[in-house]
């Protein structure tokens, strides 16, 4: 609690307020700034934290108040986001009068919660001039935080936000740092994380078996030596751990990358300050922005090919790719490290491939001792991983592709008043999702839960959600597949707690999530473009067409469904997903333009069993037939990551063409969807590739043959309000020509900003979905 700042005395005439301010306004710096906006008007009165809000009594004349509640909704710190602020009028003599000055009040647990929770913010630009200036007393301190920046969401352990609550707890202050956070004129006033080398966290440097080899600021200074000179460093980072390697040796990443299990997939560099980047990369101002936001996400850009830009990044780091993922420093640790190596560096999870991140040293040590030749650890403990976030700019607007640090688990607002529901997402790129009222908190990238260490992470985020805001849940929601671990996980909450459980198909929930982040009414026409997903047929859809009016979907469109040799093992060998659509061209004749991908024996047994279904399901998935036309286009055959082929059929387009494949859209019949017809299609690939025509042409004609087909369906649908989603629309050459198509001929399009287009994204769509089931209900 502060001392009262004593007031100058009051006029006759005054009034008291109380005012109750919800949304992101805990580990922004709202209290202090509350505290010295009303110092500067001379109110009386008090704030405090509750779990569900920051509450304020104040008293004053008429004037001060005005210019109190106005600074309140336009001068807010930067981080904070007001969702709602109520104000009534109470009686100057209350109960509880208001102090002779004004006060911080110890935090309040006793409230209904409401979803508050901060992100974790990148650190700010006071904080790194302090940590440069050897004047300071954190000079080259690497847990340098302010109310502006630091962890948040990592470290928290309880709500309300306050340090015994948080794993700070630990660590006394000093009598400086004591001071700096009693003090409202200085910005480490009431900052939580608050640290300094004399009573904060310290670096350890460890080698690959744990045995500790240096301390403090000698640690960094090793850590980055080992990094200059080709070696693997373990970084207990903010949320976790991160394998940074020298990113313009091609040794270095090429190690790191067979360690990791990571053979193509891109690897993150890390670059600083923004003009190392423009030197490599082309920026624009709206790229710019979000690299420097507090978020600092990993940003996708275009790298330089003119003569003045540098190219000194090792091919390893993204083969085959014309874009860089970069991210600026976002902590003191990372500015430090990446100042000392003077050197772009890779920055990546540390995991290996398919698990989640360590965020222990004991735990790195075993996981991670076989990649890292070394380890810079540190004694705050972390309480629960945050990786990085992802993200590009499509036609000057931001688009998450992975929400993770700096934006989750920042509430979404939704435009409606929802029960308490709880979304446990999908299999691959999962995230959680929990509604409360009129807004939805996602927790950050969980990650595929293809392993029981990343299973035991989703009920770990499940565990933080309900502890967090103490509700149990009316519903639980989850992917229609019966064998995702994350369905199973929520059956057996939903057994526990004895409520609905509720599964949403996937595609269903890919619309709905775009459908929320906008806040739309009425019909409106999804196109959910994906890899595969559990259709309410039974078969694999991936290729959708979706009218959606409040709880009802309606499949009015698809792709042409082909048989997918293998099932899910089409993924990593797009030559399967090309033998099955040429399969359903051609029948068994398909194995004269199919045999140069397999041995004679294989061709004769897949051929043979794609004509039974029963062996190989058939799917609707565009992701397989991106896959299926980049293997008949010589790009890879096989591949060790989902998309690789179709990013590599988006990157080999010629943005010059505008020509188009015939992709005719069926009309519907009877009970059946329309059907876009991809074989006219396909023949003319085999034609122009016998041809000799450039992949760069025969890519973009099928970009562009999609951007048709999309508007011929939407007209042939009569609705006016079209969404697109699903993880094909993370193609930004696929969703500029669609959106621009689609806009041309006279539709409203919405495309995803604050949540993934991509499966990261299905849990707030399966909330969307299940309330409304609910809703009808009642």
């Amino acid at each position: 609690m502060t001392t009262p700042h004593p007031p100058r005395p009051l006029s006759a005439a005054h009034r008291r307020l109380r005012i109750t301010v919800r949304g992101v306004v805990q580990g922004v710096g709202f209290r202090p700034f509350v505290y010295r906006t009303a110092c500067e008007e001379s109110l009386r009165g008090w704030v405090l934290n509750e779990a569900d809000a920051v509450r304020i009594e104040v008293e004053g004349n008429d004037g001060s108040l005005d210019r109190f509640l106005q600074a309140l909704r336009q001068t807010h710190p930067p981080q904070a986001r007001i969702d709602s602020l109520e104000v009534s009028e109470v009686a100057t003599a209350s109960d509880a009068p208001a102090p002779e000055g004004f006060e911080i009040r110890a935090s309040s647990g006793q409230a209904e919660r409401r979803p508050t929770l901060p992100a974790d913010l990148a650190m700010c630009a006071e904080c790194l001039q302090e940590i440069s200036d050897p004047r300071q007393r954190r000079y080259r301190y690497p847990f340098t935080n302010c109310t502006n920046c630091g962890p948040r969401w990592s470290i928290i352990r309880q709500l309300p936000y306050d340090r015994p609550r948080t794993s700070m707890h630990s660590f006394a202050m000093c009598g400086d740092c004591q001071a700096e956070y009693g003090n409202p004129g200085d910005r480490r006033f009431h900052a939580q994380p608050i640290a300094c080398p004399k009573c904060g966290p310290q670096l350890t440097l460890l080698d690959a078996a744990g045995r500790p080899l240096a301390e403090r600021d000698l640690a960094l200074r090793q850590a980055a030596d080992a990094v200059g000179a080709g070696r693997i460093l373990a970084l207990q980072g903010l949320g976790g751990f991160q394998l940074i390697a020298d990113a313009t040796s091609e040794l270095a990443v090429q190690r790191l990358r067979e360690r990791k299990r990571r053979p193509d997939k891109p690897l993150a560099i890390m670059l600083g300050p923004l003009s190392e980047v423009r030197r490599r990369c082309r920026v624009s101002e709206a790229e710019a922005a979000a690299l420097q936001s507090p978020a600092a996400p990993i940003l996708l850009l275009a790298r330089r090919r003119d003569a003045d830009g540098v190219d000194d990044i090792a091919p390893a780091v993204a083969p085959g790719n014309p874009q860089l993922g970069v991210m600026l420093p976002s902590t003191p640790l990372h500015h430090l490290l990446l100042a000392h190596a003077a050197r772009p560096l890779i920055c990546t999870s540390g995991n290996l491939s398919e698990e989640p991140m360590a965020i222990t040293a004991r735990d790195a040590v075993t996981r991670l001792g076989s990649v890292a030749d070394l380890l810079l650890t540190h004694d705050r403990p972390i309480v629960r991983p945050v990786d990085d976030s992802v993200a590009h700019v499509i036609a000057g607007r931001l688009q998450i592709l992975r929400r993770a640090r700096g934006y989750a688990p920042l509430p979404i607002r939704m435009h409606c008043e929802l029960p308490v529901v709880l979304a446990v997402g999908g299999h691959l790129k999962n995230t959680v999702a929990l509604s409360l009222g009129e807004s939805v908190v996602m927790t950050p990238h969980v990650g595929d839960l293809e392993t029981a260490l990343s299973v035991q992470v989703h009920r770990q985020a499940i565990d933080d959600l309900i502890q967090f805001f103490g509700v149990r849940p009316q519903a639980v929601a989850c992917d229609l597949h019966p064998d995702y671990a994350s369905t199973r996980n929520a059956e057996r909450l939903a057994q526990a707690w004895g409520v609905p459980l509720v599964p949403v198909q996937h595609h269903q929930a890919h619309v709905a999530a775009c459908v929320a982040e906008h806040g739309l009414a009425g019909p409106v026409l999804g196109f959910s473009w994906d890899g595969t997903g559990y259709g309410t047929d039974r078969t694999v859809w991936g290729g959708e067409a979706l009218l959606c009016d409040g709880a009802e979907y309606t499949r009015v469109a698809q792709l042409r469904t082909f048989p997918l040799p293998g099932g899910d093992r089409a993924a990593r060998q797009p030559r399967r997903s090309a033998l099955g659509v040429l399969y359903a061209i051609f029948g068994t004749q398909a194995a004269d333009a199919a045999g140069a991908w397999f041995t004679t024996e294989e061709l004769g047994m897949l051929i043979a069993a794609c004509g039974r279904p029963r062996l190989f399901p058939r799917t609707s998935s565009l992701g397989r037939l991106f896959d299926a036309v980049a293997a008949l286009c010589g790009l890879p055959a096989w591949v060790t990551f989902e998309g690789q082929a179709a990013m590599a059929l988006e990157f080999a387009a010629n943005p010059e063409v505008r020509d188009a494949y015939p992709l005719p859209v069926r009309a519907a019949r009877g009970a059946d969807p329309a059907v876009l017809d991809w074989e006219p299609m396909i023949r003319a690939v085999l034609a122009d590739r016998a041809a000799g025509l450039p992949v760069a042409e025969i890519a973009a004609r099928f970009h562009n043959a999609l951007a048709a087909a999309a508007v011929q369906a939407a007209r042939m649908a009569g609705c006016r309000q079209v969404v697109l989603t699903g993880g094909c629309f993370q193609n930004a050459f696929l969703t500029e020509r669609v959106q621009a198509s689609l806009r041309d001929a006279g539709f409203q399009v919405y495309v995803h900003s604050e949540v993934p287009p991509g499966d990261g994204g299905i849990a707030l769509g399966q909330i969307l979905i299940a309330a409304k089931k609910l809703n009808s209900k009642t």
